[in-house]
């Protein structure tokens, strides 16, 4: 079951007992200012070897990263959660543990990072993932993610000044070989990507999102996949 809720994360944690969760994945605020409203310009390579100069706007103008996520935020996630993944980890003044998550965006060249990284509790060593993420140029596969897809008519649409791929979050259930009968828990919902990992795969997740039009993206999203499933199934058995 997918449960989004529109709800501040902290006071939804402060409600759960200890070890609700089994596993907390979270994307917290950095404090870099990424929530829209920056112009942008920037080449882009084309197929042909070409490259073209592309101008605009990233997203409307928010305030939510204007600060880091404080420590009662970091205390509570810890308290309600056994094992986590966190994103953007080198931003806080935490003592994490050793466990990290590489994830390479394939993205030399360009104006955008290299790569991001994560904390988790799930291993002591540091994974890698090549994944394609720059602008329309995205990952061919979870296997192929260092290869650009053809087809741009099945690249994932970005709804979201900080989103990450679906493909991330199906990778990390699959590296990490996470149980499906875990509770998994988002305490920055954000695009829904994670929430569309989690259908696709047969994972629960709640997931907290703030921002009632951003949650609303992301439920339309998911609907949107809950009916093409639905359309699948009734065209192979019929």
């Amino acid at each position: 079951m997918i449960n989004y809720m529109c709800i501040d994360n902290l006071e939804y944690m402060r409600t759960l007992p200890d070890n609700y969760y089994d596993l907390a994945v979270a994307d917290p605020e950095q404090g870099k200012k990424m929530h829209g409203g920056k112009q942008y310009s920037c080449k882009v390579k084309q197929k042909n070897g070409s490259s073209t100069r592309v101008t605009g706007t990233f997203y409307e103008k928010g305030d939510w990263d204007n600060k880091p996520a404080t420590p009662e935020y970091f205390k509570e996630l810890f308290r309600v959660s056994r094992h986590q993944i966190i994103w953007g980890c080198q931003y806080y003044h935490m003592n994490f543990g050793q466990g990290r998550i590489i994830w390479d965006k394939v993205n030399a060249g360009s104006n955008q990072y290299d790569c991001e990284i994560a904390y988790t509790s799930l291993t002591d060593r540091t994974v890698l993932f090549r994944y394609m993420w720059r602008g329309m140029m995205q990952g061919k596969s979870i296997k192929e993610g260092h290869i650009q897809q053809g087809n741009k008519k099945l690249n994932e649409k970005k709804n979201h000044p900080t989103q990450k791929p679906s493909a991330l979050y199906k990778w990390q259930f699959m590296v990490f070989d996470i149980p499906k009968h875990w509770k998994i828990f988002d305490p920055n919902l954000g695009s829904g990507s994670h929430g569309i990992a989690c259908f696709e795969m047969g994972y629960s997740l709640d997931a907290c999102e703030i921002d009632p039009v951003q949650i609303k993206k992301a439920q339309t999203w998911l609907d949107q996949e809950s009916e093409k499933k639905d359309l699948n199934l009734k065209l192979f058995t019929a």
